[in-house]
């Protein structure tokens, strides 16, 4: 299906009990009728196979591999999004905020893993002590501070610093 006839993903006044299953299921769908042109992928496959290569334990990575990782950063970006909407919609909003996120990650124990990155305080509209589009305490390996500047990778070092992927 072409962008321009693409169905939203969430309708307005929609429930995340009703959501969910009609998301999965539209992704499920999207895969079997899906013929991807995988010449141009929607996130670059470089930056994707470096943020791979910078764990220590990967020696290889096959060519596939970054293409079904393209896939399912796709999907995962959809997921939240969709889940900042109704957050943002149930308060009567159409722009998504960090707080929106924030409130749509905390309501899955799924998404418990991204604490760091995005704080629960966000979701209370309190100030956090480290905000998800602020610096970073920790500098990375290049002596940079990391910070969600929109398209840079990252990983964590073993002693807990995170390194940015330019």
């Amino acid at each position: 299906m072409a962008p321009s006839q693409q169905q939203p993903y969430v309708r307005s006044g929609e429930h995340l009990n009703e959501f969910l299953p009609a998301f999965w299921q539209r992704q499920i769908n999207a895969a079997e009728l899906e013929t991807s042109d995988y010449r141009h992928p929607i996130l670059p496959l470089a930056r994707i196979k470096k943020v791979m290569k910078s764990d220590p334990d990967v020696k290889m990575i096959a060519a596939d591999a970054p293409i079904l990782f393209c896939k399912a950063c796709e999907i995962f970006i959809e997921e939240i999004t969709a889940r900042a909407f109704i957050i943002a919609d149930s308060n009567k909003r159409r722009t998504l905020s960090r707080s929106d996120i924030a409130a749509a990650l905390s309501k899955s124990d799924q998404f418990d893993f991204l604490i760091d990155i995005v704080p629960r305080d966000l979701q209370r509209g309190g100030a956090a002590s480290v905000s998800a589009g602020g610096p970073r305490k920790n500098a990375g390996a290049s002596g940079t501070t990391a910070g969600t500047d929109g398209g840079a990778g990252g990983s964590r070092t073993q002693d807990g610093q995170v390194r940015v992927l330019s």
